[in-house]
């Protein structure tokens, strides 16, 4: 099937939440995002929607209840639903996340080694996984991460290999530098 759609990108992820409390204490205190305003939920004016500043103008939004009971979600990683979401930071910023989450007795992964980038993984309080993700690589003036990764991709097939490493990535920066 043809295209039919043009995006520009993610603008906005909304998660059903529980409280007001529940989600600030969360998204602006552990996470770094501020909230930057709250209003109704337009489509149901009962629930309030809060929407925290994900550091790059997008946002994060959040359905909340005053009434809803903070239960964790057993998600068991049913077909159409979300396995994660993965929040963008520097490599300094994860590993100070790593030892903040520690500190704080945050239950996390610790940092990954995924080839092109590292992750890092923990759950927000009503069980959503979330990852903060972090490039180990700065694309040629002029390209993107997708142009780096997807020529880094064919070179990975090339060696028949399980995933993109640190020499994919440098061939790739290398071929795109051109």
């Amino acid at each position: 099937m043809k295209s039919i759609i043009q995006s520009q990108g993610i603008h906005h992820i909304t998660l059903n939440g529980s409280n007001k409390k529940t989600s600030v204490d969360f998204w602006q205190n552990v996470l770094g995002m501020k909230l930057i305003f709250e209003q109704p939920n337009l489509d149901d004016l009962s629930i309030n929607h809060l929407y925290f500043d994900c550091g790059d103008g997008r946002t994060i939004t959040v359905f909340t209840d005053e009434k809803r009971k903070s239960k964790k979600l057993n998600n068991n990683n049913q077909p159409g639903s979300v396995h994660h979401i993965a929040i963008w930071v520097s490599q300094s910023t994860i590993r100070i996340a790593e030892k903040n989450l520690n500190e704080n007795k945050i239950s996390n992964t610790g940092i990954k080694d995924r080839g092109f980038m590292d992750s890092l993984y923990f759950k927000e309080p009503l069980g959503l996984l979330v990852e903060l993700a972090s490039y180990k690589f700065e694309p040629p003036q002029g390209r993107s991460y997708a142009d780096v990764l997807e020529n880094a991709h064919k070179i990975r097939l090339k060696r028949k290999a399980l995933n993109i490493q640190d020499q994919d990535i440098a061939m790739a920066i290398k071929y795109l530098s051109k």
